[in-house]
């Protein structure tokens, strides 16, 4: 698979960087599993900065997302990570709550960014001006470093979450409803960490 090149990953972090504006990307994962919460990332990239091989987390390999990590951490000026679990999903419905999770991951950079480039999510926020990019995972190397990031991050609280609940195969599946998750809901019946409007929908299909 061909990844993008840094010069069309960067197009926008330097138009702004050039004005004197700190650029942050930001992403979310984990919107359409039954188990499990949001997990969003924000990353600041460092003017000087140059990731080889960063994409989307989706066209990564699982491989290829952990041997990311160490360059993301030194490239970034800073990283911050937010979340939204299963009751607040439930509360506010799952595009709030990936909303709610970016904000938190937002608030956590410091020094806080001017301008947010998200993946296609708007944000109404006073403190920074937002741009939704369409497939901007794939047009932004802060919105790519922050969905490796969030990939990265659920993923290892899904695996924890499996040592806490060991019947349904977390570390497996992550929470999405795979075959052998369902049939684990169908043993056992759900569990703290499922979203149960999720389950509702599933069972009504």
């Amino acid at each position: 698979m061909t990844h993008p090149t840094w010069e069309c990953l960067t197009v926008f972090e330097k138009v702004f960087g050039s004005q004197g504006l700190l650029v942050a990307g930001t992403d979310e994962v984990g919107r359409g599993p039954l188990a499990g919460p949001v997990v969003a990332c924000a990353v600041i990239l460092k003017p000087d900065a140059h990731i080889e091989g960063l994409d989307d987390s989706k066209r990564l390999s699982a491989v290829q997302r952990k041997a990311l990590l160490p360059a993301i951490y030194e490239s970034a000026v800073a990283v911050g990570i937010g979340a939204a679990g299963p009751r607040t999903i439930e509360r506010v419905n799952i595009l709030e709550a990936a909303r709610l999770a970016m904000r938190r991951a937002i608030a956590h950079l410091e020094p806080p960014p001017k301008i947010v480039l998200s993946d296609a999510m708007t944000l109404s926020e006073q403190e920074y001006y937002t741009i939704a990019l369409v497939r901007g995972d794939r047009r932004s190397a802060s919105i790519a470093a922050a969905s490796v990031v969030a990939k990265e991050v659920r993923d290892r609280y899904m695996q924890d979450l499996h040592r806490q609940f060991p019947h349904y195969g977390f570390d497996q599946h992550k929470g999405y409803g795979t075959k052998s998750h369902r049939q684990a809901l169908d043993a056992w019946g759900p569990c703290a960490a499922h979203r149960r409007t999720f389950l509702r929908q599933v069972d009504g299909a």
